[in-house]
């Protein structure tokens, strides 16, 4: 693991933690490795049933490490030369005296959407620029009552990164997600929970509490390959054109999983008022209904 990121299992529940608590977990590159490598290994295990994201210390994230050293620099110069980049993430262009570098925050949140599991954020404190954004990939948002969050990248010459044009407009109305995204405030607890952006809020102590108990209803009571199918259809239905597109892959996987021994069980659960004991696993029982996701391509010109 990173150093930077603290991965635990217990109760078929995953814990990643963002653990740079002095720097207000600020995002880095050790960081951004770091959570990749938990959703892998979440992935592959068959134990985990949910994920829990969240942030150790007072803050949830403060954004990205904007001091010199080894997170990547004081200035995106340094961040796109940094020799503590992530493997394969930086491209030589010809006439360019700096290396393209892929957004570290976008790495994250795309592997998060991947994600086969359930993912939670318990965001336990402020959560600011790429802070939040990598929370929008998550299923279900908590926030602590007293957080301030942010999207301030007008406000320093940025633009949205972490693929949030993609995400936010996704979770809250578009003219919310506008405004927040062009004015840039910084704004609080309450107003990210009447914009749509968290499901609830609670005392910063309570949030992974909370987290957990969403996270453990996941990991007793749903079949995880149901779960996982689930979780992609919501999310990859968001962009087809017509219902029909669902119909279609809904149907297939109605078949598939209909006659499958955890349906039997589930039905049999219900019909004898007991707790289903669901046996398919995920990494072998997951039928090829969905669309296959996109592969990064280097920019044209690159010198390998």
């Amino acid at each position: 693991m990173s150093g930077h990121v603290r991965y635990e299992v217990s109760d078929h529940v995953a814990v990643v933690t963002l653990d740079r608590p002095a720097s207000l977990n600020a995002f880095t590159d050790r960081m951004e490795a770091g959570l990749i490598e938990c959703f892998d290994r979440s992935d592959a295990d068959d134990a985990v049933r949910a994920v829990v994201l969240t942030g150790a210390g007072r803050a949830f994230c403060a954004g990205m490490d904007l001091t010199p050293g080894e997170a990547g620099g004081g200035t995106f110069e340094t961040w796109r030369n940094s020799p503590d980049a992530p493997a394969d993430t930086q491209f030589e262009l010809p006439g360019h005296a700096l290396p393209l570098r892929r957004d570290g925050g976008g790495r994250v949140v795309l592997r998060i959407f991947e994600s086969l599991k359930p993912v939670i954020a318990a965001v336990n404190g402020h959560a600011v620029g790429v802070g939040i954004t990598m929370t929008l990939p998550c299923d279900i948002r908590i926030l602590a009552e007293d957080a301030k969050v942010g999207f301030p990248f007008t406000r320093r010459g940025l633009v949205p990164e972490s693929c949030s044009s993609w995400f936010l407009p996704r979770v809250v109305p578009m003219q919310q997600a506008m405004e927040w995204m062009l004015t840039g405030r910084v704004f609080d607890a309450s107003e990210a929970l009447s914009g749509g952006l968290v499901r609830s809020l609670h005392p910063a102590g309570d949030v992974l509490t909370v987290a957990l108990g969403l996270a453990g209803e996941i990991a007793r009571h749903a079949a995880p390959v149901s779960a996982a199918l689930t979780r992609r259809l919501l999310w990859q239905m968001l962009t087809v054109d017509h219902p029909m597109t669902a119909h279609e892959i809904e149907t297939h996987a109605l078949n598939l999983r209909g006659v499958s021994a955890d349906a039997a069980e589930g039905i049999a659960a219900f019909l004898h008022k007991r707790e289903p004991a669901f046996a398919d696993r995920v990494s072998r029982h997951m039928p090829p209904v969905l669309p296959g996701g996109r592969v990064f391509t280097p920019p044209a010109g690159r010198r390998d």
